[in-house]
């Protein structure tokens, strides 16, 4: 994801669009558990077909089509989205059973758990040094999944599965050298024989919920294509304009109205280990985002390259 070189600021626009996208992230449970009686297995593949029509338009307005046609020629292309692929419906086949199973709270501490997962990451794989803020907030939270798991007796699963999955798309998404819309696109290029397969099966078997029959549950599935692949595109032409450590700010607003969905909508229990969990979390997130804020102060007081201009 790039960001900008100017020093300036913000952009208006940049932050519009990625405040709509968590936004619309964050109420993504509401539509969810609207189709909650519908297998995810099923709910996964419409969100592959109709996310197909949407990501196809948007690059034919903007005239990139080129570049994914050429990436479905190249073999290693090809490899390296059937990889991030796997791992996107990886994700969205947790958070669907997640959150028609009442597990939207654990969604939401995934979700809060994966910038401080994504650090790890670089420290281990990219060899990228950790400030005193980012040890103390990953191992803040490392406590909170210690503290659910004891409580619970077992692991924080869906939290962890979902950390996993996006954290390995992200870093492995960093390695396809196309940009966010050609990427996505092919992704589902790849998904969508998987997911045709799995519609004609269940709708051999009977056990489709989509069709002229199926009521309500037919537009919902349509409709899924939509909230998956609008946010995202949203999200990543506003990112572009925005810096990063503001990005790293608003990402939370997502996983925060996850869990308000889950306690005030859903009525999910708010037990004694959540309780402790929770803010061990949020005071992670808030060292984490300290960390930021000073390291993007510091790139703005450090001096010009000789021969460049400030």
């Amino acid at each position: 994801m790039s960001t900008p070189s100017d020093a300036s600021g913000d952009s208006p626009r940049g932050l519009t669009l990625v405040i709509l996208a968590y936004v619309l992230w964050g109420f993504l449970p509401l539509y969810m558990k609207a189709l909650a009686h519908v297998p995810p297995v099923e709910v996964v593949a419409h969100r592959v077909i109709w996310s197909l029509p949407i990501a196809a338009a948007v690059l034919i307005w903007q005239r990139r089509t080129t570049e994914v046609v050429a990436a479905l020629r190249n073999p290693r292309l090809l490899a390296m989205a059937a990889l991030t692929a796997a791992l996107i419906s990886a994700n969205w086949m947790i958070y669907v059973w997640a959150i028609a199973n009442g597990h939207a709270m654990e969604a939401a501490l995934g979700y809060y758990i994966n910038p401080l997962f994504s650090v790890f990451l670089g420290a281990v794989l990219l060899k990228e040094r950790l400030g005193r803020l980012q040890l103390v907030a990953i191992a803040l939270a490392a406590v909170a999944v210690v503290i659910m798991t004891v409580q619970a007796g077992r692991l924080p699963l869906v939290a962890l599965g979902l950390t996993f999955s996006w954290g390995f798309y992200a870093y492995c998404k960093k390695s396809l050298p196309l940009g966010p819309n050609q990427g996505f696109t092919l992704e589902v290029l790849v998904l969508c024989p998987f997911a045709l397969g799995t519609l004609l099966w269940l709708a051999l078997s009977g056990q489709s919920h989509f069709g002229p029959g199926a009521g309500p549950d037919t537009l919902l599935l349509l409709g899924c294509g939509a909230v998956t692949a609008v946010p995202l595109m949203l999200y990543a032409n506003g990112a572009k304009l925005v810096r990063l450590s503001t990005v790293g700010i608003l990402q939370y607003i997502a996983p925060t109205l996850i869990f308000l969905c889950a306690v005030l909508v859903f009525g999910e229990p708010f037990d004694q280990s959540r309780r402790i969990a929770f803010p061990l979390i949020w005071a992670a997130l808030a060292l984490f985002s300290l960390g930021l804020w000073r390291q993007y102060g510091a790139a703005r007081r450090r001096p010009a390259t000789p021969g460049r201009a400030r």
